[in-house]
């Protein structure tokens, strides 16, 4: 007779057989159905994207419905639709609500990319597209795993699926749904895959985002265009005040100059900075992987903090006057640019957008007049390492990859994390398998084939592990 460990181990060991047995049957289904979501060009950005952007929810929809899910719909909102879907099995079980979004970035400048960014192309074992990684590859894992579990039979809790069409526009209409459907959404955990780790060989789970804070700023001077010959060095240039404007929202030290801007930061203790600091990084890798031949940041921190645990104002967008062809001398009479702030914990992004407005209107000097216009925000986030979501994720990706995760905290954002734990009151596991070298908004977008079939594989056991555990 076995001993129940050694009996455990072996159930898992024959688990871990089974689901690699079943992508192995279904790698190339996977790929090809991953290609054609891919091909959708989901700008959720540009209106003459909206056919297919709705096109892609339906391809969703269809695809949750053949994995085996129940009361699939495609719920509208004031903008994109939402398409949900649920398994449940036995209403004793933990339920799990996995979020991801089927919209993505534009794919400007369209010169850039090698292949064209809506037809998925592998090179060197990495599928290269717009949303490859962020975010079609992450989420649809998750539709193939939930396929995989029900196809086995091994599906251990209850899921909800909620993917959303307007993420990279801030999810604007995603807090009305919620809060219209708190008794549907309501689950014990979200699971998101919209993040990345430190490596296939270091694995990672992130336990941080920073918050976000978008601006929009005009700067006008005359009432037209001008000839720069005629009116240069008579007339304020928008181009340049603007220029010098943001400019000054930086010191010598890279620290960022807005009064009140760092009031409710709150700073690592040596500890949190040792521990963030301990995890693999070579900074000479990163500027050959980047290209260039300098680190650049706020004074006194290091790489991994000012990406992760520092507040940070960036351009990301500036327009103004002629661009095209070959030369016309003009003085333009509006310069225009769009800038983020990232945010950390106790940082809110009303505050913030409020303080920056009042800051820049401030600066401005006569001869121009300002307009400042906030787009979209969210809050930072931090997550429990301690809580039995995190474990069941930790232990999934010991058994799948041989090595503990290393926890770390994630630069970008994602709004909504902040919103379901204040309206549904649930926290979230942030399990990504994307790189940061995934160039993300970037042209040449990637996302490695590993990767996608790695995540595969592990999120069943994260389901096993989160059932188990919640006993």
């Amino acid at each position: 007779m076995l001993w129940p460990k050694y009996l455990y181990l072996l159930q898992n060991f024959n688990l871990m057989q089974e689901i690699k047995k079943y992508v192995e049957d279904n790698k190339q289904r996977f790929l090809d159905e991953l290609f054609e979501l891919l091909r959708f060009p989901s700008v959720s950005a540009d209106p003459k994207y909206k056919g297919d952007v709705l096109k892609t929810a339906d391809f969703v929809a269809q695809k949750l419905k053949e994995a085996g899910a129940d009361k699939v719909e495609i719920c509208p909102t004031a903008g994109y639709p939402i398409v949900y879907g649920e398994k449940i099995i036995d209403a004793s079980l933990p339920t799990v609500l996995i979020y991801g979004h089927y919209d993505v970035q534009p794919a400007d400048p369209l010169e850039l990319w090698q292949t064209p960014p809506f037809e998925p192309t592998i090179r060197d074992g990495k599928i290269y597209a717009r949303g490859a990684c962020d975010d079609k590859g992450q989420f649809y894992m998750h539709v193939k795993a939930f396929e995989l579990m029900m196809q086995t039979n091994t599906l251990a809790c209850n899921v909800k699926f909620m993917i959303e069409g307007e993420e990279e526009v801030g999810s604007a209409n995603l807090g009305i749904f919620v809060k219209a459907n708190v008794e549907r959404l309501k689950a014990d955990v979200v699971l998101i895959s919209d993040t990345s780790m430190i490596s296939m060989e270091n694995p990672s789970i992130e336990t941080g985002l920073r918050g976000l804070a978008y601006m929009e700023v005009e700067v006008v001077g005359p009432n037209r265009d001008l000839h720069s010959g005629v009116y240069g060095g008579a007339v304020a240039n928008p181009a340049t005040i603007l220029c010098k404007m943001i400019a000054s929202l930086h010191d010598e030290n890279n620290h960022i100059t807005i009064p009140e801007f760092y009031d409710k930061v709150v700073e690592l203790n040596d500890a949190e900075k040792e521990a963030l600091n301990a995890a693999p990084f070579d900074l000479e890798e990163y500027k050959k992987d980047l290209a260039i031949d300098a680190e650049w940041g706020e004074k006194g921190y290091s790489t991994l903090e000012r990406t992760g645990t520092r507040p940070t104002l960036e351009v990301n967008g500036i327009w103004s006057g002629y661009i095209g062809e070959g030369a016309k001398t003009v003085l333009p009479s509006k310069a225009n640019a769009k800038i983020s702030m990232r945010l950390v914990p106790n940082q809110n992004s009303d505050e913030i957008s409020e303080i920056f407005a009042k800051h820049f209107e401030k600066i401005a000097p006569k001869g121009v007049k300002v307009k400042v216009t906030p787009h979209h925000g969210g809050e930072p986030v931090v997550t429990p390492t301690d809580s039995v979501a995190y474990r069941a994720a930790e232990q999934a990706i010991l058994d799948s990859f041989g090595k503990k995760p290393i926890p770390t905290r994630g630069g970008g954002s994602i709004p909504i994390v902040a919103l379901f734990e204040d309206v549904l009151g649930i926290k979230s596991v942030l399990f990504g398998f994307g790189l940061d070298s995934d160039a993300l908004h970037s042209p040449n977008e990637k996302y490695d084939v590993y990767n996608y079939y790695k995540g595969i594989e592990t999120l069943p056991l994260f389901h096993k592990y989160y059932a188990e555990l919640s006993k």
